[in-house]
């Protein structure tokens, strides 16, 4: 696709060079700064000063002054000129000779210094002689298949370097030690320092012009077969595509990015970057195309022309105004070479924005969004394309010049619902990837609070995600926006982020008692319930209890009972005044109770007894109310049992008093049991209950954690009741049996066959007597494993008392290591370790825990 990247610019006009002389015709040209040089098939060179000028309307042209002109006296025309400007000489080949002239008057130099035998030559842009006043010339010589290397100086040149060709040569270029030749039947790279070559590709010169350019370090350009222009490295290797030029190529000139070529008709420019066709200029006439220091000059037999590049930006700008995004950032980023880096970035950036803006125009999202990301895009400036999304307190100005050319949304759409609605979703997705990004710093409450707005209008689920994270949104923007949508629930999360709780759960009790519509949370009431239990205000605590007790007491208590503990330290919520405050909620005042004793185990006989007396009030009245057998009933029991049993803090007096003279024995049992009157209890248990299984789980319950003595005693309180002589029933001689063989290991034996009648049958007893000498025997076993243990320890005491046994010498100088006075009786105390101390610091050292002294037996023994 076209693009235009050149202008064809009159520099040498035909009546400036030759006058009336129509028979001159131009032979070469060099450019060196603003001198330029034209050779003619006269023998003469001209200088002519370039000077650039740019118009009023800003377009370029030249202003050419001839300086002189100077015969070299050989009637030959001038073949090739090189500009040596370190040396001030103009190299020039005339005549198969290579001679020097000054490049201000064009004299020869005087010295005489020529090369002669010269079919054409090249000068080495890469010298490797280090010699800034020399110049490296490569030359391809009249004798056959020969190349030889020079150094021309200021006045002399030297031969450095001769070497034969396979074939004869007839174009080179020189870089480095890398000769570029084209021989008659194909191109080669020689290394003349090395001698060692590599073959390119075949090219017959004799059809075609062959065409060698050097482009680059170490990298040529070639005319190869089919119209191609070829690149080759010194190395052999082609690391650019090749470009389609036409098939009669006669010059080739490089102006980056751009390979320019010149045929019989036109100038053709190629892009090196996608090797497209970018432009072509007619040109009749032409011969001659160099690049001279990225300035291409062009010549007919009569006249000179330049090609002036347009600046890269206007040709970026170009594509960008045809919407050939491609191709215009592919130029930009082949252009980054010849731009100092920080105004690339700049450049570059602005490129990509306007692309992705390109782009978006065309609903081509992901390209958009790559476009923006990598352009580093100011948000704002997609934004201010929504209306009514940029927030109104944004000072936001768009950029100048413009990014595109879009007035709005509604602008780029024509109105297109579906399009619209697309571009939405676009930009909710692209916010939402770039607000935790750098790319926002700045512009965040713009960012969020246009997030919002788009969430809101499509009911998008992450609206509540944003409102819970952290956030920028305006909330003057917001409220009026959601109150539009009718979003009062993320209305209130906004209210929560911005500080005001209060109009909060406001607006929630709003929803709740179905003032607003809003379907967001069907369970607001336990969201609200559980905001306030979280809440630091007590103020806004207190406000609302009432309310959320009143419509469930069972939820509205977690206000108090889901509270952070360390707020009852701090004294700011005090259990005491929660109590009080929920003496009307009967439900709540027993679930929060049950929270203090039951869940963080507060141990406060206030506490325990009330939810007690609490418990049994249910209970009373449940069995006042309803079936003895009600499920009910049997819960309510169950919890008043396991407080009974579990607490050791409640007021047992008070609610024994108030159970006596109801039917709940069982209950009473358990409160008999807490004052130790056993005997009652187990009475209930056996004669009123006649529950046996209960009495045992009695004696067990009462006795955990108690010494072995305790539960012996209470076993047996058990069987005095199963065999009171005073009743005679056999059910009881069978539950005192089944006691006896179930628990024999808690029983006295020798008590228990006192005890027992003698017509019981030994195999009546047998389980019992035989857990009874199991368990005898193994205590007098393990008794007498003790008695081992100990003896062997004293053992070993007596060993190590009898090892330190020795001579003690004590004397009025030797101190007592605890007290540290010395020893005025011929009495002390000697460790195992040869320690010695008094004897009343020994004995003090034993009776006084706190100030044990370590030493270096550990056993400590004397």
């Amino acid at each position: 696709m076209s693009v235009k990247a050149f202008e064809l610019v009159p520099a040498v006009e035909r009546a400036l060079l030759m006058g009336d002389k129509a028979r001159i015709n131009i032979e070469c040209i060099e450019c060196c700064g603003k001198n330029l040089y034209v050779g003619t098939n006269d023998c003469f060179v001209y200088h002519f000063l370039l000077e650039e000028k740019t118009t009023s309307k800003e377009k370029l042209t030249f202003s050419v002054q001839k300086q002189q002109h100077k015969y070299l006296g050989l009637k030959k025309p001038v073949s090739e000129l090189k500009a040596a400007s370190a040396l001030n000489r103009l190299i020039v080949l005339c005549d198969n000779t290579i001679m020097l002239v000054n490049m201000l008057n064009l004299d020869p130099v005087q010295s005489g210094a020529k090369i002669k035998g010269v079919v054409t030559f090249t000068v080495n842009e890469n010298p490797v002689n280090g010699d800034p006043f020399c110049v490296e010339l490569g030359v391809i010589s009249v004798k056959r298949r020969t190349i030889q290397i020079y150094m021309v100086y200021e006045d002399r040149v030297q031969i450095v370097k001769e070497l034969s060709t396979p074939e004869q040569p007839s174009a080179v270029r020189l870089d480095g030690y890398f000769l570029c030749l084209a021989l008659t039947t194909q191109y080669i790279i020689v290394n003349y320092s090395t001698g060692a070559s590599q073959d390119l590709f075949p090219f017959d010169t004799e059809e075609k012009k062959p065409i060698v350019k050097r482009i680059g370090r170490e990298e040529f350009l070639l005319a190869g077969p089919g119209g191609l222009g070829m690149f080759a490295t010194a190395a052999g290797i082609s690391q650019r595509a090749p470009v389609h030029w036409s098939e009669n190529v006669i010059g080739a000139a490089i102006c980056f990015p751009y390979v320019v070529a010149l045929d019989e008709g036109f100038v053709t420019v190629h892009s090196m970057l996608d090797q497209q066709l970018k432009q072509t200029l007619p040109f009749r006439d032409g011969h001659i195309m160099q690049d001279f220091e990225g300035k291409v000059i062009l010549a007919t037999m009569k006249e000179v022309y330049v090609l002036v590049p347009l600046p890269l930006e206007r040709q970026i700008q170009d594509l960008l105004a045809s919407q050939r995004v491609e191709e215009a950032i592919v130029l930009a980023e082949g252009a980054q070479r010849n731009i100092p880096k920080e105004k690339f970035l700049v450049m570059y950036r602005r490129i990509l924005q306007q692309a992705g803006f390109i782009q978006f125009g065309q609903l081509q999202f992901l390209e958009a969004k790559d476009s923006f990301s990598k352009g580093q895009l100011d948000a704002r400036e997609l934004i201010s394309l929504y209306p009514l999304l940029l927030s109104s307190t944004s000072t936001f100005t768009r950029s100048h010049p413009p990014l595109h050319e879009f007035a709005d949304l509604n602008h780029l759409t024509q109105g297109d619902q579906e399009k619209i609605t697309k571009c939405k979703r676009f930009l909710i997705n692209y916010l939402k990837e770039i607000r935790s990004t750098e790319v926002a710093n700045g512009y965040k409450e713009d960012v969020d609070t246009a997030l919002l707005k788009l969430y809101a209008e499509a009911d998008h689920e992450s609206l509540l995600d944003l409102l819970v994270s952290e956030n920028f949104c305006l909330l003057v923007d917001s409220e009026p926006w959601l109150e539009k949508h009718k979003k009062y629930f993320a209305l209130g999360l906004l209210y929560h982020c911005n500080g005001q709780d209060d109009a909060a759960v406001q607006l929630w009790v709003r929803i709740v008692k179905d003032e607003l519509q809003d379907t967001t949370r069907p369970d607001l009431y336990e969201y609200v319930v559980d905001f306030l239990s979280f809440c630091s205000s007590q103020e806004l605590v207190w406000k609302y209890a009432d309310w959320a007790l009143q419509k469930n007491q069972k939820v509205g208590v977690q206000i108090f009972t889901r509270r952070p503990v360390d707020e009852e330290k701090a004294g700011k919520l005090n259990p005491d005044d929660v109590i009080k405050y929920l003496h009307k909620y009967s439900q709540a005042v027993t679930q929060y109770l049950e929270h203090l004793v039951l869940d963080r185990k507060i141990q406060k006989e206030k506490f325990h007894t009330h939810l007690a007396v609490l418990y049994l009030d249910e209970v009373l009245k449940l069995h006042s109310q309803s079936d003895q057998h009600s499920e009910e009933l049997s819960t309510a029991r169950a919890k008043l049992r396991s407080l009974l049993q579990q607490s050791c803090l409640y007021r047992v007096q008070l609610v024994l008093g108030k159970i006596k003279d109801t039917n709940l024995n069982l209950e009473c049992a358990i409160l008999y049991g807490k004052l130790e009157e056993h005997d009652k209890a187990l009475h209930i248990l056996v004669h009123q209950l006649k529950d046996f299984q209960a009495a045992e789980d009695y004696c067990l319950w009462n006795s955990e954690g108690r010494d072995l003595s305790y539960r012996q005693r209470l076993f047996h309180m058990l069987l005095a009741v199963y065999m009171d002589p005073a009743v005679d029933n056999d059910t009881l001689v069978m539950a005192a049996v089944d006691l006896l063989n179930n628990h024999a290991e808690v029983f006295d034996a020798v008590r228990v066959l006192r005890l027992v009648p003698g017509n019981w049958s030994i195999q009546l007893l047998c389980p019992f007597l035989r857990g009874a000498m199991r368990e005898n025997m193994h205590s007098k076993r393990m008794s007498q494993v003790a008695l081992g243990l100990a003896k062997s320890e004293n053992a070993i005491y007596k060993h190590e008392k009898l090892k330190y046994k020795g001579l003690i010498n004590l004397s009025e100088k030797k101190g007592c290591q605890l007290c540290h006075n010395t020893f005025s009786e011929p009495e002390c105390v000697c460790y195992p370790n040869g320690i010695l101390v008094h004897i009343h610091c020994a004995a003090k050292r034993n009776r006084d825990s706190a100030s044990k002294q370590h030493f270096t037996n550990p056993q400590n023994h004397t």
